[in-house]
């Protein structure tokens, strides 16, 4: 049987789309993550086409897919 975090831990070193409740979207590499949803993205993708080599989420509430 899988954890809530199981599917997390799968992802990581992964890339992922991450949207949030306000609708922002963020698509990168799973790197790290904690049990208050704080997620850290490499090789970031914004919406508008804009990239960071890094980014922090706090406490995300939101959906996570697979990119």
């Amino acid at each position: 049987m899988k954890r809530p975090f199981d599917n997390l831990q799968e992802a990581k070193n992964k890339r992922v789309l991450i949207e949030l409740s306000n609708g922002k979207r963020f698509v990168g590499i799973l790197k790290a993550f904690d049990m208050s949803l704080n997620i850290v993205l490499e090789d970031v993708e914004l919406e508008d086409g804009r990239k960071l080599p890094f980014i922090f989420l706090r406490a995300v509430y939101g959906i996570i897919t697979k990119a």
